[in-house]
């Protein structure tokens, strides 16, 4: 079965390079209205420009698609509303929001400004749930949405040097797993992307020389247009690397049962069961 989204209007963030530009204009191609949103900054979030997004706006009209480019910081909510106000007036509905745009400021924790940790969960997290706040009510009205969120596996495993970003990106977890229950009713599906490719924000980082097609961004592409599409799951993470698809979810094991006068002592008799994951659980599998 062919997926396509002809009649439905899909805003992309940070969609003037990399990941989003390859999501935007793959959705375009299969027939959405895209809103290619780029505030058009550095990769810390510095400076400003909307040609990115104009320049990936027009690759898909100049293929017979629609589209349009607002250059809103996703983490100025009035920036936002302006985009979503556009949005509404051009094309009247909102069906999909893919939340994307990131910035990166890297340090160790005992170099990191405390403003870098703010800036970055301002964008990652805060620009997340700015996009999804205003694009909620439209999409409950319509008894229809699919929000992706750009999740890491900086965040679901950590990384060195990354504490702000992990810190935002398992975030977007969390705000996933209540959007997955809240939105249920209304056919909102709320699912996560863990890309890993070859960007300007990863490309001087170890393990990314040489890595242009190996991980290039639109391998990443076909996994966030499934999430976007009628038949997505509701509150997955799906992980794509270079060709390869997988998946992430939190689980907990059966544990161990020691009463309500359990002391620290028992605790630390019992640890091991108590960690052992062999008989673990993941959350879907509770319902």
């Amino acid at each position: 079965m062919t997926i396509n989204f002809e009649g439905q209007v899909a805003i992309v963030t940070g969609a003037g390079g990399g990941l989003g530009r390859q999501h935007a204009l793959e959705l375009g191609r299969r027939g959405a209205k895209v809103v290619v949103n780029d505030l058009g900054g550095g990769v810390d979030g510095s400076g400003g420009s909307t040609s990115a997004a104009e320049l990936v706006s027009k690759e898909i009209t100049d293929g017979g698609g629609q589209a349009i480019a607002h250059g809103a910081s996703v983490s100025n909510i009035d920036a936002v509303q302006d985009m979503i106000d556009q949005t509404m007036n051009t094309w009247g509905r909102i069906d999909i929001l893919v939340n994307n745009a990131g910035i990166l400021r890297d340090k160790t924790f005992s170099k990191l400004e405390v403003p870098n940790w703010h800036a970055v969960l301002d964008v990652h997290l805060n620009g997340s749930m700015n996009c999804a706040k205003l694009a909620w009510p439209i999409m409950t009205q319509q008894n229809y949405g699919r929000i992706v969120m750009t999740t890491s596996t900086s965040g679901l495993f950590g990384n060195f040097g990354q504490s702000n970003y992990g810190a935002a990106k398992l975030g977007l977890v969390g705000f996933m797993n209540t959007l997955r229950l809240e939105g249920a009713k209304y056919n909102i599906h709320t699912n996560s992307i863990a890309p890993i490719a070859a960007t300007r924000m990863t490309r001087d980082l170890p393990g990314f020389e040489d890595s242009a097609e190996r991980l290039a961004p639109e391998l990443v592409t076909p996994a966030v247009v499934f999430l976007c599409s009628e038949n997505a799951p509701n509150g997955r993470i799906i992980q794509a690397a270079g060709g390869r698809y997988y998946s992430a979810d939190i689980r907990e094991n059966s544990g161990v049962e020691l009463g309500l006068s359990a002391s620290a002592e028992d605790i630390a008799a019992n640890i091991n069961p108590i960690l052992d994951m062999s008989s673990n659980l993941g959350f879907l599998d509770k319902k």
